[in-house]
């Protein structure tokens, strides 16, 4: 499942024609790319990594404790762009878990707005080529957690949007009327409110949702394009170029366990936040 000399991971591998969100619950990630930038992230931080025209990354598992374990428990959402922004510079922007907001909208209720407005709440700004930088496209990616005796109301939104409810943790949860166990999901219609009843233990759901692009979507391996001779041409331009290449001297680098959560993107410009116990 995962590679990697001296930590688990995905070592030095490409990316076309779409987004990356990582969304790291618990745990730490260490990214280098083929730009030259490289960060380390964790304890709820996100990762908004537009691949665009082509990129090669290394995502690394650092092993930050030698006193207890290492967990890692994160997202990987994959999101497609629209054909105009298919070819846009590859880059990343980071979305530090002090900067995602945690709304209570119900008694025993929390949420973590990644993408996509509540109500007066609005989450950090997605990169602007992405598909959820447009407020029509309604796309929303929500942390969703409900203490057992509670109720939360999912309100309506738009017509015409995909929705879903994914049931990760927990035992079982009650959506509009239906049970359902852990380990489920769930479309539900967009444009009406839907409740979430939670009687069992703690549950947390992770809610995904927007508009459709509208195009067509061809995908292989790494790439995500709209037309079988665009995805025959990532192969090519990745074998010719590498995308840029690999400037960093093996193709799973890992920071030192003492450096704090960080990153250094390509235009040089650096970020740093406190280091978390997670």
């Amino acid at each position: 499942m995962y590679h990697g000399a001296a930590v688990p991971g995905f070592p030095q591998h490409p990316h076309r024609g779409f987004e990356t969100v990582t969304v790291v619950r618990r745990g730490y990630v260490d990214h280098a790319d083929s730009l030259g930038a490289t960060a380390r992230y964790g304890g709820g931080d996100v990762q908004w990594l537009t691949t665009g025209s082509g990129i090669q990354h290394s995502e690394m598992f650092p092993l930050i404790h030698d006193d207890a374990d290492n967990t890692l428990e994160l997202f990987q959402i994959w999101l497609n762009l629209p054909p105009a922004s298919k070819m846009v510079p590859a880059y990343f922007r980071m979305l530090w878990s002090e900067e995602i907001p945690t709304v209570s909208p119900a008694p025993g209720v929390s949420i973590d707005l990644i993408a996509g407005q509540l109500g007066a709440h609005i989450p950090p700004a997605a990169p602007p080529d992405s598909w959820a930088s447009h407020r029509d496209t309604r796309l929303a990616i929500w942390l969703i957690r409900i203490a057992p005796g509670s109720v939360f109301d999912v309100p309506a939104d738009a017509s015409g949007v995909n929705r879903v409810l994914h049931f990760f943790d927990g035992v079982e949860a009650e959506v509009d009327g239906t049970r359902f166990d852990v380990g489920t999901g769930i479309h539900v219609v967009p444009d009406r409110e839907v409740r979430i009843r939670n009687d069992a233990a703690p549950a947390e759901f992770l809610l995904l949702q927007g508009r459709p692009i509208d195009a067509p979507v061809f995908q292989l391996g790494p790439f995500v394009m709209n037309t079988p001779d665009e995805l025959q041409q990532a192969f090519e331009d990745y074998r010719a170029t590498g995308f840029g290449g690999w400037p960093w001297s093996r193709p799973d680098p890992v920071h030192a366990r003492s450096d704090g959560r960080f990153a250094l993107h390509a235009d040089g410009r650096v970020e740093h936040r406190a280091m978390q116990r997670v």
